[in-house]
């Protein structure tokens, strides 16, 4: 039981101030670029995050096999959903036309 605290508190701590800086916009404007687009990536962390609470809290309160079972499936299939999420985001990021080169003077 100790090791479903020690991950509760480590992804609350990690995961979920991440998720609500990037889903409410306010990211330092040095990394705006590389997470471009905010807000999609801060909705898969949020899902990611959510498998945490679903797989833990059950096991912390005790509850029978069989609701663990289904609630670490749907940890799982949270956490699926996060990764699909972030990868449609980082697919359909916005991509900038490389700056062209500047010209050379060839003699």
């Amino acid at each position: 039981m100790k090791w479903q605290w020690i991950g509760l508190v480590g992804f609350s701590l990690t995961l979920l101030p991440a998720a609500i800086a990037m889903i409410t916009n306010r990211v330092p404007r040095r990394l705006r670029g590389r997470l471009a687009p905010l807000r999609p990536r801060g909705w898969a962390l949020l899902l990611i995050y959510a498998t945490a609470p679903v797989n833990a809290l059950p096991r912390i309160a005790g509850a029978p096999f069989h609701i663990t079972l289904a609630c670490t499936a749907a940890g799982g299939g949270l956490a699926v959903a996060g990764c699909l999420v972030l990868g449609v985001a980082t697919l359909r990021r916005p991509h900038r036309s490389p700056a062209p080169a500047p010209e050379r003077a060839w003699r």
